[in-house]
């Protein structure tokens, strides 16, 4: 059988896959796996559209025994194994390659919450548990996961865990290798790697589980993990805030985290251009402040039921004494909680309402936190003046030295011609400066296939053999996500 051009590659097209796909078949029964075109296609191309992808099959376990055997076989076969959750990376890292060689693995079906454990305040759960059923199901208990992002209605425990997500509150709570407790994985050969059980102490040697977390599913295939809760929020306040530059947000940043200490949970920036987007692209919204700023800060401070009462009045102090300091022009702070989702819808509109403006490369990066401000002041402008037209544009977690750094085309006939012409050239630039200041080219968005060839030409060639020699280790045969990070 050959391939087809709708992206799947019939089993037959390839030696011993008819007796894998029985194999296969015969062991996750008919939900378990299909080459139905109308099942496979719509997860063969990633969420932003730039990668697509051809499967042989698309095989979807019920639990972490059905997914040992199913590596098992595909190891006995040689077949690439593409593991996907939500499908809504921003890397390419759960889209297969064009080969048609590869199964795409679906962990959606393993979503089974096992335990929210109230004393220790953890919860187990397995690696197809949406983020957002997650959050609703510990807040029922009075507890929280304190990680969230724009795509939490799709995104997937498993999938966070592999590309190490951050999102907002990274600021207070670090990104997911600091909440994951315990992991449960499948390795190359098809062994189940199980250390779901917490320990405060465990000196054994290596943290095992470290080498798989933000490893993209290249080392091994998360099924379950152990994750940290914290007691459910009480009360919070949200801060608009407007601000004469980047480096005044900075000094605002140090004044908030002295005054409001473990309570500040997110300090978020945005440019007046990125409010303006997004006030054109949400047609009921407006801006919380009446006269325009050059920046705004968006801070949010939380309370358990200790320290609620008094939340406010520590706000509204912490805010007076940056008016009395000049750290600020104007703020307002939230009045109700559904003005407090109204400030934050408007920062997380700004990606959707960048896309609606046209064509633009987007850069997840970071520098030291100290450094950010003068790095987006000091190369803007030198790539507005390398690309005339070009629009320089940063916003996001300023606070832990991470923006998303976009550079918007101008008017182009062929928004496609840009992006892969002097939108890759921008690209290179960009994290050329990057690296120049001791930064990451890829803070919390991973590498997958958008950004492998840059972390070849542009990464620590001891750190890159480090990273080889650890792939070779676990996975000989490069069978799990090949062509993704390294």
């Amino acid at each position: 059988m050959d391939e087809t051009a709708n992206g799947l590659c019939h089993i037959g097209a390839m030696t011993n896959c008819d007796t894998f796909f029985e194999e296969a078949a015969t062991l996750l029964g008919p939900r378990g796996i299909t080459n139905d075109t109308e099942l496979v296609e719509p997860w063969l191309t990633d969420w932003r559209g730039r990668f697509t992808g051809r499967a042989c099959a698309m095989a979807s376990p019920a639990n972490a025994r059905e997914l040992s055997e199913l590596v098992r076989l595909c190891a006995k076969h040689g077949v690439p194994i593409v593991p996907q959750g939500g499908n809504s990376g921003m890397s390419g890292g759960a889209t297969p390659d064009d080969s048609g060689r590869a199964i795409l693995l679906s962990l959606r079906r393993m979503n089974a919450i096992r335990e929210v454990d109230e004393e220790s305040r953890r919860v187990t759960c397995e690696a197809g548990v949406v983020l957002q059923t997650l959050h609703e199901a510990v807040e029922a208990k009075g507890l929280r996961f304190p990680l969230t992002l724009g795509g939490k209605g799709s995104a997937t425990v498993g999938g966070l865990i592999s590309t190490n997500a951050g999102g907002s509150q990274v600021l207070r709570h670090g990104s997911m290798r600091a909440l994951v407790l315990g992991l449960e994985a499948a390795l190359a050969d098809g062994r189940i790697f199980s250390m779901l059980t917490p320990l405060k102490k465990d000196n054994r040697g290596f943290d095992l589980k470290q080498l798989l977390i933000g490893s993209e599913g290249t080392m091994g295939i998360v099924t379950a993990a152990t994750l940290k809760l914290l007691p459910a929020v009480a009360e919070r306040v949200v801060v608009w805030a407007g601000l004469p530059s980047l480096r005044a947000a900075r000094e605002l940043l140090l004044h908030c985290e002295d005054s409001a200490g473990d309570a500040l949970e997110g300090f978020e920036v945005m440019p007046q251009a990125c409010l303006d987007a997004v006030l054109d692209h949400l047609p009921d919204s407006r801006s919380p402040l009446t006269e325009r700023h050059a920046w705004y800060a968006l801070i949010e401070v939380v309370a358990d039921t200790a320290s609620a009462d008094t939340l406010r009045d520590r706000c509204e102090t912490m805010m007076a004494s940056a008016f009395e300091n000049d750290l600020l022009e104007d703020a307002v702070l939230s009045a109700s909680e559904a003005q407090a989702e109204a400030f934050w819808l408007l920062r997380e509109s700004v990606a959707p309402a960048e896309r609606a403006r046209g064509p633009a490369v987007q850069h997840d990066i970071s520098v030291p936190v100290e450094k950010m401000p003068e790095f987006v002041e000091t190369t803007a402008p030198m790539i507005e003046a390398e690309w005339p037209g070009v629009e320089a544009v940063a916003f996001g977690h300023l606070g832990d030295g991470n923006v998303h750094y976009h550079m918007i085309a101008p008017k182009v006939k062929d928004a496609l011609a840009w992006q892969m012409g002097p939108g890759k050239d921008i690209s290179r630039r960009v994290h050329d400066l990057v690296t120049q200041w001791g930064g990451s080219i890829s803070a919390e968005h991973g590498i997958g296939q958008l950004k492998r060839e840059e972390l070849v030409r542009l990464g620590d060639p001891v750190a890159l053999s480090m990273l080889r020699a650890v792939k070779q280790a676990l996975d000989p045969q490069g069978l799990l996500n090949p062509g993704k990070l390294i």
